[in-house]
């Protein structure tokens, strides 16, 4: 066990864009050779100077012990390196562990796969060791260990911090996504609270955030002072005395600033849950004689007097809209909020969060300071003003720039011989739209002319107008009868945020003026890699009950729900309507199993098209009630086609030996790249499990029936085993529509049977 006084190297990690600050921070703690790194601090210092930081840092996320590094280039040599470290020199095999894996390359194809080879290694050392192992408590660790992979290199780290620091303990309720309290503190850093201020006042303070944060700051309240664990409480070298000692400290210091003269420090906001969250939460830190809460709208906020004549800081994180569609909406609350900044709040300074610079337009307000930053993975900016009476700039200080033009309402018009008014784009710019904007819509045109005779022909009402066909435009653009859904894919690094958001508005201002969607049935979307449950969960906050965003489409004569709003998926994957219609044309009185069957849209082309029968799995609850619907929406008969929950992993190997060889004619097999899922009982990494998914697959296949199998993995590989063992035809070209053209790799497709000729 190392001394206290032992010098290490330490790594602390942070939100992007706070790395300086961090290092501010750090150094005010007395620590020594510090250095900046991209999202995280580097800095050497001993066991106290750790326990200082997890105790007073307002801004870290994770404090990292390293342990060990090596080359890797192979996922043999991380089984390796990982089982070759004396873990039982840290910890006991009765502590539960998690692993955070970051990076991949050579070997390592995905996170988490990384992350089960470092359990994996560390699980055996134990066994071989001490005849015991750890479990693994993803939730709530005993011990944490961070596993780091970059330029073949990895480097292993206990996560001195456990759960991220920003976690203060004091927020127990919380609104429609709050800021996280290490951001908060590094917007009233930005803002110079708490300096010479003699007031803190959010205008809209949803859960109270900002609040708590400024009171601690301004009271010398160390930040996690209320945490009940750290990812050292159960480590070998952790000293319980010395911690302690740093702990009672932070408690007198409490004592002596709340006993002090505190700035006085109000929230407003009008939706009363708001201020019961934030209610509970100011009780939480013990702070409810010093913060004020008042159920207010902003335009009638009034800045209150302070008796020394001391000035102070408005500083608030305003809402700005998931989608394109909430934006005009807002546009209102920022001109309220900018009017009575100016009005009101003279002599004194401002700040507003906001991830929308359109919106941040709107205040009408010339700022003295932009700050670029990142709520969670959304580029954003601080603005900060010196507000001075009687200098007020127009609504949109841009001059001609096309990020203002955009910005402004084109209004709407009369949707000509439609008998009705038809909502326009919010972002338009009165009538005319920019040269990046015309060059997209001549694009959408274009398509709509090469398209529609295929159209037609085919009696297709779903499908992909545009495919990212300009490198400047990196969305697809999907039909679905008159609703437009546009989903972005997320923008690589080199791209600046600002021009990624104005490139948008331009994908919206183009669909508009060609495609003329009604706003309700105008949905935008970024599409990000979906990890454990996410893929299933809700993207808004809308009861699961009322199911507001949902419509019916058609294909091939089914009757389809789709949910463009709430989920990244919208419910029906265009890609596979060739496979839909190849499975219906060959499950004419056979018996078919849709494995990973989604919404079961496949099973319901299979179904109408005279199924003798089907059986569609899948774990997830939300897909399967989904199922449900499009079931009932086709009069399906519930004895001949069932739906059953179950992981497909543990469903085929609790097959083998059941009896139930040759019970399928047809099978499909559409699995995910990968899923991590906590309704699992394995991990599932498709290119290294794809071959004994098929080989069970196959166990149940009649003698003349066929197996689908299709990915999305662009990388993928198929086994030359299963070449040798059965008959193989890879029939993706067949499978990939006019409107996927562009993007043949969106899913690879193959037949296999036990034997016999090959035919399409």
């Amino acid at each position: 066990m190392k001394d206290h006084n032992t010098q290490s190297y330490w790594f602390t990690s942070c939100p992007k864009g706070l790395e300086g600050l961090l290092l501010n921070e750090l150094e005010g703690f007395g620590l020594s050779q510090l250095r900046e790194t991209v999202a995280g601090v580097e800095f050497k210092g001993d066991l106290e100077s750790a326990y200082r930081v997890c105790l007073w840092s307002r801004l870290a996320n994770r404090l990292l012990l390293p342990i060990s590094s090596f080359s890797l280039a192979s996922a043999d040599e991380l089984y390796a390196g990982v089982a070759a470290v004396n873990w039982t020199e840290h910890f006991t095999a009765q502590s539960s562990i998690a692993i955070d894996f970051i990076g991949t390359g050579e070997g390592i194809n995905n996170t988490q796969y990384g992350a089960q080879r470092v359990k994996d290694a560390i699980v055996d050392h134990f066994r071989e060791t001490t005849g015991q192992r750890p479990d693994v408590d993803l939730r709530q660790p005993d011990i944490r260990i961070n596993a780091r992979f970059a330029r073949e290199k990895l480097t292993l780290s206990l996560d001195f911090s456990g759960d991220s620091l920003h976690k203060r303990g004091y927020r127990i309720a919380q609104t429609t996504a709050p800021l996280k309290e290490n951001l908060a503190a590094a917007l009233l850093i930005r803002a110079g609270w708490p300096g010479d201020h003699g007031a803190l006042i959010d205008p809209m303070c949803g859960s109270g955030t900002l609040l708590i944060e400024g009171t601690m700051m301004a009271a010398d309240i160390a930040p996690s002072l209320q945490r009940e664990t750290f990812g050292f409480s159960h480590w070998h070298g952790h000293q319980p005395e010395l911690w302690q000692a740093l702990r009672d400290e932070a408690y007198e210091r409490r004592e002596r600033g709340l006993q002090g003269r505190l700035p006085l420090i109000i929230g407003y906001d009008q939706d009363n849950r708001a201020l019961t969250a934030a209610q509970r939460n100011v009780e939480q830190a013990g702070l409810s004689e010093f913060i004020t809460l008042k159920r207010q709208p902003v335009d009638t906020l009034q800045r209150p007097l302070l008796g020394d004549g001391s000035t102070g800081l408005v500083l608030t994180n305003p809402p700005y809209g998931a989608r394109l569609g909430d934006q005009e909406s807002l546009k209102g609350l920022y001109q309220e909020l900018g009017t009575v900044l100016k009005g009101e709040f003279g002599g004194w300074s401002a700040g507003v969060f906001t991830g929308n610079e359109y919106l941040g337009f709107a205040l009408g307000l010339r700022s003295h300071k932009i700050y670029k930053l990142f709520n969670g993975a959304i580029p954003s900016q601080l603005l900060l003003f010196d507000l001075f009476k009687g200098e007020r700039v127009s609504q949109y200080d841009a001059a001609n720039s096309n990020a203002s033009a955009t910005a402004k309402s084109m209004g709407s018009d009369s949707g000509k011989g439609s008998g009705k008014e038809r909502s326009v784009n919010p972002w338009g710019a009165s009538g005319k739209l920019s040269d990046g904007a015309t060059m997209l819509a001549n694009r959408l045109r274009k398509n709509q002319r090469k398209f529609a005779p295929w159209l037609k022909r085919q009696n297709i009402h779903c499908y992909r107008l545009y495919d990212a066909d300009l490198p400047e435009y990196a969305v697809a653009i999907d039909c679905y009868g008159s609703a437009v859904h546009v989903q972005e894919y997320e923008p690589p690094a080199s791209i600046d945020a600002s021009a990624a958001r104005r490139r948008l508005a331009e994908v919206s201002d183009a669909v508009f003026a060609v495609l003329k969607p009604e706003q309700s049935e105008f949905y935008v979307k970024q599409r990000q890699r979906q990890r454990g449950d996410k893929q299933y969960q809700r993207l808004t906050e809308q009861s699961q009950q009322a199911n507001k965003s949902a419509f019916e489409v058609m294909e091939n004569g089914a009757r389809y729900e789709v949910n463009l709003a709430d989920y990244l998926d919208s419910g029906l994957f265009l890609d596979h309507r060739p496979v839909r219609k190849l499975l219906a044309q060959r499950c004419v009185g056979k018996r078919f199993l849709n494995l990973f069957c989604y919404t079961a849209t496949a099973t319901i082309q299979v179904a109408l098209a005279g199924a003798k029968e089907s059986l569609s799995i899948d774990m997830s609850n939300t897909y399967l009630d989904w199922a449900g619907r499009n079931f009932a929406l086709n009069k399906l008969d519930l004895d001949r086609h069932k739906l059953l929950r179950a992981d497909c992993m543990s469903w085929l190997s609790a097959t083998e030996g059941e009896g139930l060889e040759g019970s399928f004619d047809v099978i499909l097999l559409d699995p995910p790249t990968f899923s991590n899922s906590a309704k699992m009982d394995d991990v599932l990494d498709i290119q290294r499990d794809h071959q004994r998914l098929i080989e069970q697959c196959m166990d149940l296949l009649s003698d003349d029936g066929v197996l689908v199998f299709s990915n999305n993995f662009r990388r993928f590989k198929l086994a030359a085993e299963l070449e040798q063992k059965f008959a193989v035809e890879n029939i993706s070209p067949a499978t990939i529509d006019k409107d996927f053209a562009r993007r043949p790799r969106i899913h690879q497709c193959w037949l296999f049977r036990k034997s016999g000729e090959q035919s399409t």
